[in-house]
């Protein structure tokens, strides 16, 4: 391919779609981003317009498409939000109602049985994943429950379930192609993560139709050619993977024992093990990084619920600053927290933790703590969440992590880097792309047409923004994280209280 043309993304998270197109050296040279509507219907239910996610996803492919010339683009790659749960007409391409988003917990009750069962451990084994209202199966067959006739309709062929990957590739090329790729169906709790296939027995105990599922494809490869109103036709749909895995390939992590952190409204920590499935004694998640030319690669996944999020939470609920950036311009402003720990477990703690009824508190206050110090603690909870993730995967590993590469909104905080680069004492980079998401599915994409020959050409691409090593010695570190350990410990089970 010519290195002058170019690749389009498709980066279509839970709250925006966005479309970027990236040259042969894997920068950023056009985006375009749009807005859509989320919908609350009762508490604890998230919904998306399946419509409007198409359509704003066309949107803004239409805008970065008509600023360059038609042919110059090879390629085009999806990433997306994981886990929300679509259906829609095999026939008329029409959905059968909302998208339950990712975030949805109308299925804890159903989990919960299932837990009761003792169905949990099977579900680990043959799938990776815990069973929570988090991932597809349940919501899907919430779906098939609350729809007269649907699962009859579904064992016909009749409708059609996907993930938003599914969705936009079933779009794109007009209603041609119903197929995922192994990353997306790995957090679904109905693909069998060891063979790759959809699992019969999951789906018996979830009574979802088989004929409904879309065909489990490569992360790389030509999955269909475009033919929606309103953009060039042809260009091969080449890319595919979840968002959090395409940043993990994005930062170039193709060495088992690489490490990528996501600092966003929540963190996404993720290690690539390579082709060896390693199940976590830390409660941690094994889910597929990406199938290429039919080999799975796996990683281990941990999430922390509340990260970027507690400075939202400083800003429009306590008002103790007025823009994100403040906090941290505040917090420049002291050596450290004096003695303060914010914990932020507003919905519970994350991986390694899993403690849904443990509630946000603040520890060790005293008479000189003020806002300055909250905006120090508040970032260096974000880390020490971060910290107790990534040391639960080097454990998992058996082997020590040898640097951390880091992105998302949050990454543009030194004093947290700094901070996290001192907790695990290994260097933390930022590099100089930081839309890394966006990024791995153009490369996923580009590799399918030859766009770029391999991964080592993609990993020279890959440029140091700036690096954090550790300042602080590993003593000062341990006396940090048994102040956290004791903060952490009081809010443990404050439901329960």
């Amino acid at each position: 391919m010519k290195k002058e043309s170019l690749i389009l993304a498709l980066d279509q998270g839970t709250t925006s779609s966005r479309a970027i197109l990236f040259d042969h050296e894997g920068q950023p040279v056009q985006q375009a981003q749009q807005e859509f509507s989320q919908n609350f219907p009762r508490p604890g239910w998230v919904e998306h317009d399946p419509e409007e996610i198409w359509n704003s996803q066309l949107e803004v492919m239409r805008e970065v498409l008509g600023t360059r010339n038609e042919a110059a683009v090879e390629a085009i790659g999806i990433t997306n939000q994981r886990e929300t749960t679509l259906v829609w007409e095999r026939e008329s391409g029409q959905p059968l109602g909302p998208a339950i988003v990712w975030q949805d917990r109308r299925t804890a009750a159903h989990c919960r049985k299932m837990k009761e069962d003792g169905l949990a451990d099977l579900f680990r084994e043959r799938t990776g994943l815990i069973l929570d209202p988090y991932f597809s199966g349940t919501k899907l067959a919430w779906i098939l429950d609350h729809h007269e006739g649907a699962r009859d309709r579904a064992r016909r062929g009749e409708l059609l379930f996907g993930t938003v990957d599914t969705w936009l590739l079933w779009k794109l090329p007009g209603g041609r192609v119903h197929a995922t790729d192994a990353s997306n169906a790995s957090r679904t709790l109905m693909m069998n993560i060891g063979s790759g296939v959809w699992d019969d027995e999951l789906l018996e105990i979830l009574d979802i139709p088989k004929a409904m599922l879309p065909e489990i494809r490569n992360s790389s490869e030509v999955l269909g050619k475009t033919q929606a109103e309103g953009i060039p036709a042809g260009i091969p749909v080449s890319g595919m993977a979840g968002d959090q895995q395409a940043a993990l390939f994005g930062q170039a992590c193709f060495t088992p024992g690489m490490v990528k952190n996501t600092y966003g409204t929540g963190c996404f920590t993720l290690v690539q093990t390579g082709a060896k499935r390693i199940e976590s004694r830390s409660r941690l998640l094994t889910t597929v990084a990406w199938k290429i030319n039919d080999q799975t690669e796996y990683a281990l996944e941990g999430s922390v619920f509340v990260a970027g999020a507690v400075i939202q939470w400083l800003r429009d609920e306590l008002k103790l600053i007025e823009t994100a950036s403040e906090c941290d311009e505040l917090a420049a402003t002291v050596k450290d927290s004096n003695g303060a720990y914010l914990v932020p477990a507003f919905t519970g703690l994350g991986a390694p933790h899993w403690d849904p009824q443990a509630r946000g508190i603040v520890a060790g206050l005293s008479r000189g703590v003020n806002r300055a110090h909250l905006c120090r603690a508040a970032l260096e909870s974000i880390a020490f969440q971060s910290a107790d993730l990534i040391t639960a995967m080097g454990n998992d590993m058996d082997q020590p992590l040898r640097e951390l590469r880091v992105d998302g909104g949050a990454s543009r905080s030194g004093i947290l880097l700094q901070f996290q680069a001192d907790l695990l004492q290994l260097p933390v980079i930022r590099p100089e792309c930081v839309e890394t998401t966006a990024l791995g599915a153009a490369y996923l994409a580009g590799l399918a047409v030859g766009y770029w020959d391999s991964r080592e050409e993609i990993a020279r691409n890959w440029r140091e923004d700036r690096r954090f090593d550790p300042e602080k010695s590993p003593d000062e570190t341990e006396n940090n994280r048994k102040g956290w350990a004791k903060a952490l410990k009081r809010c443990r089970n404050w439901e329960d209280a």
